[in-house]
């Protein structure tokens, strides 16, 4: 084990915990643990939404995939990048203003205000589904820590993932949203730095871009091809579908809620995508340029450990210093991630079920201690869908980004620009959650059915089964009880 690369991590982790002991003494009620008291800038709310959307997949699934299949795997990242512009330009301030209009803290709660729903089902399906797939969502943090600490400090898994996890629980369940938003800023530009300093120092060592092109075809003929044969037209609908998801990821989108201003959020906008354009292009490049290095070095990764070339490439090409900081970026990015899908699934227990269904007067502290100790439960449950080390990171938050993006997306959508019923948000949530559970298992494949990938059914499934049961429920008053 490296000392200076020990050295650094855990220099990163004691400056995420002191943050988080800042943010607790700025948390007083419900609306700091959970918004922040909705007062964050266009950076913090910027980097922060970018953070918290890319995870480890950013540094290990993405060049994973790259690193295996080639480019053909950047119509992930076009697919995104579209979606998560749309969501900047049309999601983003509405849902503010309405938001703040309705004094929503939590996006079930603004569902039951925005539909009026007494019966608060909509708050009830809304807490259930996002517990269910943010639990795969941490899930899919917790494999990429644990790789990271196996690999980098040659712990077991099992430690690994353990130690991980105790740290992400800490500064979560302390310092609430403050303490997330403020990490997340600092994890943002670190991974910045690493993407963008490792695949430049790769292609020097490769010789510059001849040598390396040179290189890739050694490794395949199909590594630079965009639409390589075994790619259909449903395979690249299915890849670009990705970006659908981004209108209905919590974590994101309570992000928007909490920005000071709406009229910031253009500047939010632009710094964002800025981010994710460098981050995104710079991944890939880290899988096609791993895959020339590696195969010019004779040290190819087996398929089932392609997900780890960030952290090889790092450690055969820096001194143990440098690495340490980068390496740290891959910690960043999983607990920038998970500790805001910590602390909605927290928001979702706390305010959504533990006040809705079983304590509607529990005061503001009662709420934010239930909260905390909902952070450590959910993190437990990830922990254990985590300890198989099979699981890859790709397949965890695909199938998380799917369920979360069916059945939220097309109802928050609707919900601004449409006039659905109250029944129809909550057939539409519903469709869209099921679909994703029942359009894996049956297809036997990495895809769906058809090579489709279940995000993409599921998204159409619930808008129409949103548009056609609110017509037929628009003249009988919406009654859900």
């Amino acid at each position: 084990m490296p000392l200076p690369t020990l050295l650094t991590f855990l220099g990163y982790l004691g400056l995420l915990l002191v943050i988080g002991a800042v943010a607790f003494r700025q948390t007083h009620d419900l609306g700091d643990y959970l918004l922040g008291g909705r007062r964050l800038g266009p950076l913090a709310t910027a980097l922060s939404a970018g953070a918290s959307d890319m995870s480890g997949w950013l540094l290990l699934g993405l060049p994973g995939a790259v690193y295996v299949s080639g480019l053909s795997e950047a119509w992930i990242v076009i697919g995104l990048l579209a979606g998560a512009f749309c969501n900047w330009q049309w999601v983003a301030r509405p849902l503010r203003e309405r938001t703040f209009a309705l004094d929503a803290v939590t996006l079930p709660d603004y569902l039951e205000a925005r539909f009026n729903d007494d019966s608060r089902l909509l708050r009830l399906a809304s807490a259930i589904v996002i517990l269910l797939f943010f639990a795969f969502y941490a899930a899919a943090g917790l494999v990429a820590g644990a790789k990271l600490f196996s690999t980098t400090f040659g712990m077991d898994y099992l430690t690994g993932l353990f130690v991980g996890g105790l740290v992400i629980v800490a500064y979560t369940a302390v310092g609430g949203f403050l303490a997330v938003t403020w990490t997340d800023v600092v994890q943002g530009l670190l991974m910045l730095l690493a993407l963008v300093v490792v695949p430049l120092v790769m292609l020097a060592d490769l010789g510059g871009a001849a040598a390396t092109m040179s290189a890739l075809g050694g490794v395949s003929d199909r590594h630079l091809d965009l639409v390589p044969a075994s790619l259909s037209a449903l395979g690249i609908l299915s890849l670009l579908a990705w970006g659908l998801g981004y209108f209905g990821q919590p974590h994101v989108l309570v992000r928007f809620m909490a920005i000071a201003s709406p009229e910031r959020m253009a500047t939010a906008k632009w710094i964002g995508m800025s981010w994710m354009l460098v981050t995104t292009m710079a991944s890939v490049a880290v899988g096609l340029l791993g895959a020339a290095w590696f195969g010019v070095a004779g040290e190819s990764l087996p398929a089932g450990d392609a997900e780890k070339v960030f952290i090889r490439a790092t450690q055969l090409l820096f001194n143990p210093w440098i690495a340490g900081i980068l390496l740290a970026a891959i910690l960043a990015a999983v607990m920038s991630t998970i500790d805001s899908q910590l602390l909605v699934a927290s928001s979702a227990l706390s305010e959504d079920f533990y006040k809705a269904w079983l304590k509607p007067d529990a005061d503001a502290k009662e709420l934010v201690i239930v909260g905390r100790m909902t952070v450590v439960a959910i993190a437990g449950v990830a922990m254990v869908i985590a300890l198989d080390p099979a699981r890859q990171v790709l397949g965890l938050v695909s199938y998380a980004w799917a369920g979360l993006g069916a059945s939220f997306g097309p109802v928050i959508l609707l919900s601004l620009y449409g006039n659905p019923t109250r029944t129809g948000a909550l057939a539409g949530m519903i469709t869209g959650a099921a679909t994703v559970v029942v359009w894996k298992p049956l297809s036997g494949g990495p895809f769906g059915i058809l090579g489709v990938y279940e995000l993409l059914p599921a998204f159409l499934f619930a808008l129409i089964v949103i548009v056609t049961v609110s017509r037929l429920t628009q003249s009988s008053a919406d009654t859900l009880t």
